[in-house]
């Protein structure tokens, strides 16, 4: 240890008697512990709120989605399958159409969104087994009518239950009625399954059925809208969607990632989160205005022996660096007690639930957290670099004393 830091820690942490200075630098530690604690905690459950969502949501989303955009497109397909297939990291993907249709049971009509898919494929792309509440995901006709899962909150508005019949009219088929005064589009389906999928936009509009039915249903004949795509690491989707619009180019065909679905939702989220971190960073900040305070009292307390240091050789990098030693001790000390003790309250939480939630409200029964070493790397950092800066001001002005004034003065 030079002696810079010797003198630095003796002015920080006296042995002998705790004065006005020790206890100001004390509640600085304490006011930067609670805030770096609060900066651990609050995101952690940020964190833990975006890994939900992003979990609830994949359950019925694909990593990747291909579509057509232009009629010319539409006969491609060897295109595409070629294209997939020399991509290490897609697992599976399967054709899909979709689209609005108008829904009639029970006497009540509803406007819903329509999703053909693969039956032989649901388990690889999907996660809708996990969802499913009533009945199965096996499609299972019934009386020659092809098997529909419906959202829990959509199965509610039509008032039906595991093995009644729901209507279907896509807009193409009233469309062509009216023009035509042909028959529209129309097919009946038996409700094999309901899922619940903890999101209202899909449990209150969304029906699956088979492909070939929804291809009818919304005129595209043998033709599809477009591929859904599982990866093996779904955090490769936007490395991938590259490679795919390298291939495929972005003229006849739009790519879209899991979190391109949902942009808006998730870039609310991100501005939250940055909102929340900027506001708990006050707290370090004005923290820090209490490292300044003390310092520049310490400056003043101390000038004597500032004096004494520069006639000993002591040059003003030297008396800098001490004052800068003492501000760095006191924001190093706060931020390694507030992260054991973000830890610590993030660790009772996940191990005894310490913030129960109610699940008929929230449906779920716990506060999500998810602990993330960049957000440590992140709190860490603007807690010790808003020390420094606090205590650089009343360091450079003790380097700036005069030495022989100072011993006189004294």
């Amino acid at each position: 240890m030079n002696y810079e830091r010797f003198i630095a820690k003796r002015y920080l942490f006296s042995k002998h008697k705790l004065n006005f200075i020790t206890i100001i630098s004390l509640i600085s530690i304490s006011g930067i512990t609670i805030g770096v604690a609060a900066l651990i905690v609050v995101l952690s459950v940020f964190n833990g709120f975006g890994s939900l969502v992003t979990k609830y949501l994949r359950n019925f989303d694909p990593d990747l989605r291909i579509e057509y955009q232009t009629e010319k497109a539409l006969n491609t397909d060897e295109e595409i399958i070629s294209a997939m297939k020399q991509i290490d990291d897609i697992n599976s993907y399967a054709p899909f159409v979709s689209g609005k249709v108008l829904a009639y049971s029970s006497g009540i009509t509803q406007v819903i969104s329509l999703k053909g898919i693969d039956t032989s494929a649901i388990n690889k792309l999907y996660n809708i087994k996990n969802s499913i509440i009533y009945g199965d995901d096996s499609f299972s006709e019934s009386d020659n009518l092809s098997g529909a899962i419906v959202g829990l909150r959509l199965a509610d508005k039509l008032r039906t239950l595991i093995g009644d019949t729901i209507t279907l009219v896509s807009a193409e088929g009233i469309e062509r009625t009216i023009a035509q005064f042909g028959m529209p589009n129309m097919q009946k389906f038996v409700v094999s399954g309901i899922f619940s999928s903890q999101n209202n936009e899909y449990d209150g509009n969304l029906m699956f059925v088979p492909l070939d039915d929804a291809q009818y249903l919304l005129g595209y004949d043998n033709t599809y809208q477009g591929y859904d795509i599982k990866l093996n690491n779904f955090d490769n989707s936007f490395k991938v969607k590259k490679q795919l619009e390298t291939l495929l180019g972005t003229e006849n065909y739009s790519i879209n990632t899991w979190y391109d679905f949902h942009k808006e939702l998730y870039s609310m989220m991100q501005i939250e989160r940055w909102v929340a971190y900027i506001l708990l960073s006050l707290i370090i900040a004005v923290a820090s205005f209490n490292i300044l305070g003390s310092l520049s009292m310490s400056v003043i307390e101390k000038k004597r022996d500032i004096g004494i240091l520069r006639s000993m050789g002591s040059k003003e990098k030297s008396i800098l660096n001490i004052f800068m030693y003492e501000g760095l001790m006191i924001g190093l000390t706060g931020t390694f007690l507030g992260v054991i003790l973000g830890y610590f309250i993030c660790h009772l939480q996940l191990q005894y639930n310490i913030y129960p939630l109610d699940p008929t409200q929230y449906k779920i029964n716990s506060l999500p957290l998810e602990l993330r070493m960049t957000d440590f790397f992140y709190i860490t950092g603007i807690s010790i670099f808003l020390a420094l800066i606090a205590a650089y001001i009343p360091a450079k002005r003790a380097a700036k004393v005069d030495a022989l004034q100072s011993i006189k003065w004294e």
